[in-house]
């Protein structure tokens, strides 16, 4: 077994090694931006995926490794781990669908609710106190998860049609513009840059780069606010217009 995952500011990460490691006991963990990642995938017949939901959809990024790589789905089974800021209705089925589709067997699915990323909007933010809560409520569910599953009585979170209605009514039919394609509207404060380069080391999608010692965006971004998150200067932003609070897991564990 392996886990394969796409994370943007650590929850998910955090999540899946949280499953794995300290209660199933793998360490073959790897995230999707990671060449290597497909090849294990490709060894493997039982593959966890990890990976956020934004706005009750998929991140572009992790749509695209799915179809992209469609032919190494054939007869996988995969248990799914579905990372949200509020509940997010079918956010395992999302995948399930796409991976049903191109011949991969779903085990199960898990949704977990962690502390927002999106630090560039007030919308969701808590307290520190609130968010530590968040984080030890989902390492009790993933305990829970996890021996359930080493049991083979997998978590079935975002899989049934009535998951799938309130993904679709909850956000996906109002905001999916949002999510299917990547985004330009990435936005870098060139006066607050001081080109110290970590949100280009960071992006998963090498869309950030820099030139003249300033950061700058190649318009195709998929969201995961790694880049706004990490940046010292708080020169980066998407939804908003400036940095309200930055998201770190290590702040909270």
């Amino acid at each position: 077994m392996i886990g394969v995952y796409f994370s943007g500011s650590g929850n998910t990460k955090y999540c899946v090694n949280k499953f794995l490691i300290d209660c199933i006991g793998i360490s073959n963990i790897f995230p999707i931006e990671d060449r290597q990642s497909l090849e294990e995938i490709k060894k493997k017949d039982n593959i966890v995926l990890a990976y956020p939901i934004y706005y009750s959809n998929l991140p572009k990024i992790v749509y695209d490794f799915i179809v992209d790589n469609r032919s190494v789905w054939i007869q996988k089974n995969v248990f799914i781990i579905a990372t949200m800021g509020l509940f997010s209705g079918d956010g395992a089925g999302l995948s399930a669908r796409l991976l049903k589709r191109y011949g991969a067997n779903i085990v199960g699915g898990l949704h977990l609710k962690m502390p927002d990323s999106v630090a560039d909007v007030k919308a969701l933010k808590r307290s520190y106190d609130k968010n530590v809560k968040l984080i030890k409520d989902a390492d009790k569910k993933i305990e829970i998860a996890a021996n359930n599953f080493k049991a083979g009585e997998a978590a079935q979170e975002g899989l049934n049609f009535l998951y799938h209605i309130a993904g679709l009514f909850g956000q996906r039919l109002w905001f999916y513009n949002k999510t299917k394609d990547y985004t330009n509207k990435l936005k870098i404060d060139h006066d607050k840059c001081v080109g110290c380069g970590k949100c280009a080391l960071h992006c998963p999608m090498k869309n950030l780069q820099m030139v003249n010692k300033k950061a700058v965006s190649n318009n195709r971004c998929t969201m995961c606010y790694r880049c706004i998150n990490q940046c010292p200067q708080k020169a980066i932003t998407l939804l908003g217009d400036k940095v309200i609070s930055q998201h770190c897991m290590s702040s909270y564990i």
